[in-house]
């Protein structure tokens, strides 16, 4: 059972707002939270952080949306499973 998900994409400019991407994700199965970071534009695309949080997240529903709505998973940079939401140790993530 998916917990939370950290997902790197890139969506085009002119597509769908961030907020359009966080309430289209917020309805897919499972998910209880969504927040969506900018961290770069350019001229034609805007690199986004997606962090979803839930009970039983559907990734399967979620990378086909991201693709529907124009956007591309660069890489899913952390996933949380199981009962309970575990946070990254201090001493990994300072080597992070």
């Amino acid at each position: 059972m998916i917990k939370r998900l950290v997902l790197d994409v890139l969506i085009p400019i002119k597509g769908p707002s961030i907020v359009d991407i966080a309430e289209n994700l917020s309805r897919v199965k499972g998910v209880n939270a969504v927040n969506i970071t900018v961290k770069e534009v350019d001229v034609e695309t805007q690199n986004i952080i997606v962090v979803i949080e839930g009970d039983n997240i559907d990734f399967g529903e979620t990378r086909v949306l991201i693709e529907e709505l124009g956007g591309v998973i660069h890489s899913v940079d952390q996933v949380v499973a199981g009962k309970k939401i575990v946070g990254v140790p201090r001493e990994i993530y300072e080597e992070l």
